[in-house]
């Protein structure tokens, strides 16, 4: 199996993990809304990056890169929030998921400054 198909297997696993996450939220106000918010920005991840497949060009493939990028880090915020605010109970919570997002995005960060690079040696 080749390193982009583990990281869109290890993103679906994230992405399904928010699912499983949000679906057992309690039902006030506070945990629906930032359940929704979490629930969009944490499986974005996988999904722009399975766009990254199709990019119609190196500059597409950069730009559906860094939208992943930038989702990874909204959902780390949101997952901080429903931690800091105690809106999960339970085990084993949210700092599993907090670990993975952290991870997620420097995965995403580093391929992102790689591509970037080769995109502006393209342009020399």
């Amino acid at each position: 199996m080749g390193k982009q198909q583990e990281l869109k297997d290890r993103f679906y696993d994230f992405a399904l993990a928010i699912v499983k996450l949000v679906r057992k939220l309690p039902r006030e106000i506070a945990a629906v809304e930032v359940g929704r918010q979490v629930l969009k920005s944490g499986t974005s991840i996988a999904a722009n990056y399975e766009e990254t497949t199709g990019a119609f060009s190196r500059s597409d493939f950069v730009y559906k890169l860094s939208i992943s990028f930038r989702e990874a880090k909204e959902t780390n915020l949101w997952l901080r929030l429903l931690r800091d605010s105690g809106l999960v109970y339970g085990s084993p919570g949210t700092e599993p998921l907090i670990k993975e997002s952290q991870e997620i995005a420097n995965i995403l960060a580093k391929s992102l400054k790689t591509a970037r690079s080769n995109l502006s040696k393209l342009d020399e």
